[in-house]
């Protein structure tokens, strides 16, 4: 059974942490152009209350995935770092992930999130479209080829 819980004790926001460098990883490109050293340096940072979260999925107690939320501009959320480990892919982790995010940003009064992602991320980018995101023209700079800038209305 997946449990989602929020990342909000120090054990906790340590394996998050663990998770994001994990995904940064797996990647295949560097996250520099995001200031991603600085992000983990800062760590939990932007993803904290009050209007941030950072959410893990675990898994008999096994830290299995993470998402991020963090504030983007006045009203505007922003996903990020959405990620499951890849034995534990294909057991709805990235899609209970993500339902956490939307649900706790629109307790936070968001009234829109948004997302960036890259064409190699198929099973990502078919999950954003079931929750209802729509693709949308890009809100910020992203050097990979082919970035996908996504939005998903809260209201």
């Amino acid at each position: 059974m997946i449990e989602i819980v929020e990342a909000n004790t120090e054990d906790l926001i340590a394996k998050a942490k663990e998770l994001f460098q994990e995904y940064a990883e797996s990647l295949g490109f560097d996250l520099c152009f995001q200031n991603f050293d600085q992000e983990l340096d800062d760590f939990p940072g932007q993803y904290f209350p009050p209007m941030g979260r950072l959410f893990l999925a675990l898994s008999e107690n096994q830290s299995i995935g993470c998402v991020g939320l963090r504030s983007f501009e006045k009203d505007i959320c922003e996903m990020k770092r959405l990620y499951v480990r890849p034995d534990f892919r294909g057991r709805k982790a990235g899609r209970l992930l993500a339902e956490a995010t939307i649900k706790a940003s629109k307790v936070i009064r968001y009234e829109i999130m948004r997302l960036d992602t890259v064409p190699s991320m198929e099973s990502a980018n078919i999950l954003y479209k079931s929750l209802g995101f729509r693709q949308i023209k890009p809100y910020r700079h992203n050097p990979i080829k082919g970035a996908i800038y996504m939005e998903l209305s809260l209201r």
